[in-house]
């Protein structure tokens, strides 16, 4: 009895968010029933429509690929202290440069060794300077990164909607096709689909690289220790001779980056074009996985897959249960209620912050 206790106690990191997205789905099926739906119809049409066969499997780790990078950007500004709400915008940056760069005529018959990387760089290079300037304004200027960032959204995606939509002149609009969207991509600029006819592409091992480098980046270098000093305590990282303004900058640029390799990888892999509102909410969604990942590089790949499980069951649910899709929105935000207010998951099921069980 004692062994069994002493795992369950040292599970408690990975048992609580299980509880809580348990606890989630349990609160989750009193507003399913309002709704006039039975809950057991409704999951069991989510986990199909999610995991019910290799294409659908295909399909949500597709889906959850570019959360991946937008998610893993906001956790790396958090890890300095920064609140990037800007992820939206950084990485329709990102997307819109790729999907430009991707075009130029000068480029085009190059092989696919030099596309790729040139499209995913120029996807890097606009996440980066749409990540730079609020982190320039919140050095130098004290301007709070919330504001500064959500007023990047903005422009980022009223500038996408004029560049794509222009018709007179065209700028970046296919004149070909009557919806609005860039140019396509050539061939050899696709990232390769690792399973024929859905969208998860090769983007999503670019992706796990990324999260592999940034947790070796925090944890081993001299860089990430000083990311996490200023995140942390910035008067404390002044008082040890750290430039707190130069972190914050970088942590903010390279915040943006991410977001916008995420974007430029999106183009090239699974859509090959760029239609403006492709990326609505994939931001603030990005938010939402960050905290159910406690920021933690790794904890973001299961957390974003949740969420690609979710957004990829909601159709089938809505068909058989005959349910809205917002219900799906309402699951989602139930979950993150549970994840981030963790001591109603411990009070709940009578577990202690220090990892004891409460007899309480």
């Amino acid at each position: 009895m004692t062994t069994i206790r002493a795992t369950y106690l040292r599970m408690a990191p990975v048992s609580v968010p299980i509880l809580a997205i348990v606890t989630a789905l349990a609160v989750a099926a009193v507003a399913v029933l309002a709704s006039g739906s039975d809950p057991l119809v409704a999951y069991g049409a989510l986990i199909e429509g999610a995991l019910g066969s290799p294409e659908r499997i295909a399909t949500t780790v597709g889906r959850a690929t570019p959360f991946i990078g937008t998610a893993l950007a906001m956790a790396f500004a958090y890890k300095a202290g920064l609140f990037n709400i800007g992820a939206e915008g950084q990485i329709l940056a990102g997307a819109l440069l790729a999907a430009w760069v991707g075009t130029w005529s000068f480029l085009q018959g190059w092989p696919g060794v030099v596309l790729i990387p040139v499209v995913l760089a120029a996807g890097t290079v606009g996440g980066f300077v749409w990540g730079l300037v609020p982190g320039v304004l919140k050095a130098r200027t004290g301007a709070h990164e919330v504001i500064t960032t959500i007023m990047m959204n903005f422009i980022m995606s009223l500038l996408a909607v004029w560049l794509v939509n222009s018709l007179d002149p065209i700028i970046l609009r296919d004149p070909d096709v009557s919806v609005a969207r860039t140019r396509p991509l050539p061939e050899a600029a696709r990232l390769w689909e690792l399973v024929p006819g859905t969208k998860l592409h090769l983007g999503l091992f670019i992706m796990l690289g990324l999260v592999a480098a940034t947790a070796w980046v925090l944890d081993r270098t001299t860089f990430g220790f000083e990311v996490r000093a200023v995140g942390t305590n910035p008067e404390s990282a002044t008082y040890a001779g750290m430039n707190v303004n130069r972190i914050t900058i970088l942590a903010m640029a390279l915040s943006g980056a991410m977001a916008g390799l995420a974007g430029a990888g999106h183009v090239s892999g699974a859509e090959g074009f760029l239609s403006p509102g492709v990326f609505v909410n994939v931001g603030f969604d990005a938010i939402a996985i960050a905290l159910l990942a406690r920021a933690n590089p790794w904890g973001i790949v299961p957390a974003a897959l949740l969420w690609g499980a979710l957004l990829s069951g909601a159709p089938l649910m809505q068909q058989r249960a005959g349910m809205s899709t917002d219900l799906v929105r309402i699951i989602e935000a139930t979950v993150l209620v549970f994840i981030a207010g963790d001591a109603m998951i411990r009070w709940l099921f009578r577990i202690r912050s220090n990892g004891e069980v409460s007899t309480a």
